[in-house]
């Protein structure tokens, strides 16, 4: 974390309405769970549904959620539980659980799976953690690592308290490691109950980790979303163990994957950044609705989180944009004065006035961090610039003031022209290739389109692509 006091933090979104999410029980008559740990979910969802940019609604995709969970229910070890399961409008690759039936996955997931057996395996994993209350146990299990913790800092020098330390925390990470392990094969065991293939657990789990790896380059520096494979890494023994699993229920031609009718469920579904939240572009940012653009420095990768715009040039230089709120009557320059810029510069600070906007530039040291600080007001919102580095250069100043300079609004053309991106379905016609298809990617290019493309499809890049074949190629 940058070593930089930061208040009044307020993210570059919009809020709407949020539609209700999708509740999901047997046919049979349901019972809700009640019991010491589901207060927990209840809490949380708000929490949740802040972090991943709210819920997304798309009346298809949420109908074919609804479809699978109903059969994964009815086929569960326990039929009776009401599941109450959320599509996080997010593109990050995530799904997870909380007490009390509290089921959430992310759009960015369901557009990276094949078919319907892959969201199933997805979410009979979770499912299998609040069946056995995984939540619940491994919250009983650190709060037991945190009493050794602080009987150890009760005696600092004590070899042996540090070692049970060390010791308490690896335990916790065992147990934790059990617990997918667990999930993992409770999932498989409900996927073949319910009649789909019990191989797509193994199949996304490999698709996963190619996706995490294609993007592991592009992230920046600064990014704190976490995506699925941060707390759910798949391993080579996750990947065996599911396999394995499913060579108990079936060879490899049993069980429903359902991916064309998948497919064209997903078929227009959001890709990427929301348009609320503004859109990345290479090295662009641009907003539509706050009326908004920059460019960052080849080099740079952008992240777009939903509080803040992040961007890194893998690891030498870091940036923030954001939108604060300022009163009018105050100065830009008493507002870098207001005190949340730690270690400032008085006599740095200046104001200019940048592309028509009323701007001021200030410097600080904190803790051998070097920053510099921008503020830009425009007629409805202040914009803040935060650039930090710990090794000062020219190119640091030159990344800063180019970045600064790119800022400005948006025309009404400009705006016309920014549409987000989706995914599209399409049908191969018998000249189609891997190249000719992934040239048809939006918002990608060269290498990595191609990749990406192979990687949505899970295609082998080095197979031929049937005619008449349904694939996943990102458009607007």
């Amino acid at each position: 974390m940058l070593p930089l006091v930061l208040l009044l933090l307020a993210g570059c979104t919009l809020t709407a309405p949020e539609p209700p999410t999708i509740s999901v029980a047997a046919p049979a008559a349901s019972r809700t769970i009640v019991s010491p740990e589901s207060s927990v979910g209840a809490r949380e969802h708000p929490r949740i549904l802040a972090a991943y940019g709210g819920v997304y609604s798309d009346p298809k995709v949420e109908a074919a959620v609804a479809r699978v969970v109903g059969r994964l229910v009815a086929a569960s070890d326990d039929p009776t539980r009401t599941y109450r399961v959320t599509i996080l409008n997010s593109p990050t690759v995530n799904a997870f659980a909380l007490p009390g039936g509290y089921v959430y996955v992310t759009r960015g997931l369901l557009a990276l799976a094949e078919d319907s057996s892959e969201v199933a395996a997805v979410l009979a994993h979770e499912m299998g953690h609040i069946t056995a209350q995984h939540a619940f146990a491994r919250q009983q299990r650190a709060e037991a690592a945190a009493v050794v913790s602080r009987v150890a800092d009760a005696v600092r020098d004590s070899t042996a308290a540090k070692s049970a330390v060390a010791t308490a925390q690896l335990s916790l990470a065992r147990f934790s490691q059990a617990q997918e392990l667990e999930a993992d094969s409770i999932g498989v065991r409900t996927l073949a109950r319910a009649g789909y293939d019990p191989f797509a657990a193994a199949r996304f789990l490999t698709a996963m980790g190619k996706f995490s790896a294609l993007n592991a380059s592009r992230q920046s520096a600064g990014s704190n979303r976490p995506d699925f494979l941060s707390s759910h890494p798949a391993t080579p023994e996750r990947i065996e163990l599911a396999t394995r699993e499913a060579r108990q229920f079936a060879g490899t031609d049993v069980g429903e994957q359902d991916r064309d009718a998948y497919l064209r469920d997903l078929d227009g579904m959001l890709y990427g950044d929301d348009p609320r939240e503004g859109f990345v572009r290479g090295t662009s940012f641009q907003h539509s609705v706050l009326g908004i653009a920059f460019t960052v420095p080849q080099g740079f990768t952008l992240d777009n989180t939903p509080r803040a715009v992040l961007a890194s040039d893998g690891g030498r230089i870091a940036m923030r944009f954001d939108g604060i709120d300022v009163s009018g009557s105050m100065s830009l320059p008493d507002y870098l004065r207001s005190g949340w810029v730690k270690g400032l510069i008085e006599d740095s600070i200046r104001t200019t006035n940048m592309n028509g906007l009323p701007t001021a530039t200030a410097a600080a040291i904190s803790d051998g961090w070097s920053f510099r600080i921008a503020l830009v007001r425009t007629p409805t919102r202040t914009y803040r610039f935060i650039f930090a580095t710990a090794s000062p250069s020219p190119d640091f100043e030159r990344a800063f003031s180019d970045t600064l300079a790119s800022f400005h609004e948006l025309t009404a053309e400009e705006r016309a022209t920014l549409k987000p991106l989706r995914i599209r379905v399409i049908r191969t016609g018998p000249t189609d290739t891997i190249d000719t298809l992934a040239m048809r990617m939006k918002g990608s290019t060269g290498a990595y389109a191609r990749d990406l493309f192979t990687v949505l499809n899970q295609i082998d890049p080095a197979v031929q692509i049937p005619p008449g074949t349904l694939v996943k190629i990102v458009g607007d």
